[in-house]
């Protein structure tokens, strides 16, 4: 078992008639719920502490920040508590060459997709949707999807690739053999994208290119019945107006990798969208805020893998509990992840950043984010 130093939130009580100064380090951190202590595992009691005050909570808590370690990874959670939860990661690029061992072109270790949701499904991933960037990637990610029942998928065209419509010779046929694939596969293909806007890299498709087949790919989503996976970079303004223009047509969805602010959260939201997190949503202090301003019932969370993982460099990183043994891709082991190739498991890292930059109980955020991706979806089965 590997050791590690463990940053951990230390909680005592306040109200108005005494303080509480009984300091504990365990798994769930804020407990708001009556029944929260039946749930907690207790790692370790202290004496009293010294606590830094950090901010004025909205809640009657008051916490502090500790170094506890070091820990055996593994204990964080007990067996039943871990039991209890289960992620949606909703957007995974499982066709990405690094999960067949090639990295810029050169193969440095056997493929390990096998491994790698393995990996996930030990942790309490549910359900992965695999994110399809063009017709091509949408019928490989199909047929990867109908390997596993807990796979699923998405068709459409991301921004930087939409020159593939006009380099087919007929976009009218690009988008009717989208249409085909996912009209004639319900059962694993969930929503229309990843599509958008993606102005950080104009080289590789122009902006007029890239709004005109937003557009055109919006009208499979009322078509179809199904939700979008939405795509933006540095295109907010565009990319809210093209959805207002549409507001009449859209289906639910969701912006995922979300990295602005809370401005452009709350016009996201305004669409009646929901919005995605991964480790990208997490680098800056800046981040930070504008994601404690998005609703609890508006979330969702997603590791975005191979890339997107949360970074030592991150503002995010202080608050991860849960880590994975990993070896350099040049020492590749099967049973450890890959230095620098983020995979599902690591979505459990998202919802502990999230619970405590936002005051939430881990149990209660990850099962409201779960509703949400189901509904989303999965809609059938609620």
């Amino acid at each position: 078992m590997k050791q590690v130093p463990v940053r951990l939130r230390i909680m005592y009580n306040v109200n108005n008639s005494h303080e509480s100064a009984k300091f504990m380090v365990a798994a769930l951190r804020h407990p708001r719920s009556p029944t929260a202590h039946q749930t907690k595992t207790i790692i370790h009691v202290s004496e009293e502490l010294p606590v830094k005050q950090q901010r004025t909570p909205a809640n009657p808590l008051s916490y502090g920040v500790c170094d506890i370690g070091p820990i055996f990874h593994g204990q964080m959670l007990a067996p039943k508590m871990t039991n209890l939860r289960k992620f949606i990661d909703i957007g995974a690029n499982l066709l990405d060459p690094m999960y067949q061992g090639i990295y810029h072109g050169s193969q440095k270790h056997q493929p390990d997709l096998d491994g790698v949701l393995q990996r996930s499904w030990e942790n309490n991933l549910s359900r992965i949707i695999i994110t399809a960037g063009s017709l091509d990637e949408s019928r490989k990610a199909l047929e990867l999807a109908r390997t596993d029942a807990r796979l699923f998928t998405t068709v459409g065209c991301h921004p930087t690739r939409c020159n593939e419509f006009e380099d087919s010779g007929n976009p009218e046929t690009y988008l009717q053999s989208m249409t085909d694939l996912a009209s004639h596969n319900r059962d694993k293909i969930v929503a229309i994208g990843e599509m958008g806007l993606d102005y950080d890299r104009l080289n590789f498709c122009p902006k007029d290119i890239q709004k005109k087949y937003f557009e055109m790919q919006l009208s499979l989503c009322s078509k179809l019945k199904l939700p979008m996976f939405l795509h933006c970079r540095n295109a907010y303004e565009d990319f809210v107006n093209i959805l207002r223009k549409h507001k009449d047509k859209l289906t639910d969805g969701v912006v995922h990798s979300f990295d602005g602010n809370p401005e452009e959260a709350n016009s996201i939201l305004q669409l009646g969208l929901y919005i995605g997190i991964n480790g990208c949503s997490l680098k800056t202090e800046d981040n930070l805020f504008a994601v404690t301003t998005i609703p609890s019932d508006k979330l969702m969370i997603e590791t975005d893998c191979p890339w997107c993982e949360i970074r030592p460099t991150h503002a995010s990183a202080k608050d991860v509990i849960t880590s994975f043994p990993s070896a350099k891709k040049e020492k590749w082991q099967a049973d450890q992840m890959v230095k620098g190739r983020n995979e599902s498991c690591t979505i459990v890292q998202i919802l502990e950043v999230l619970a405590r930059i936002r005051d939430e109980e881990e149990e209660y955020l990850c099962n409201q984010i779960y509703k949400n991706s189901m509904k989303v979806f999965f809609p059938y089965e609620l």
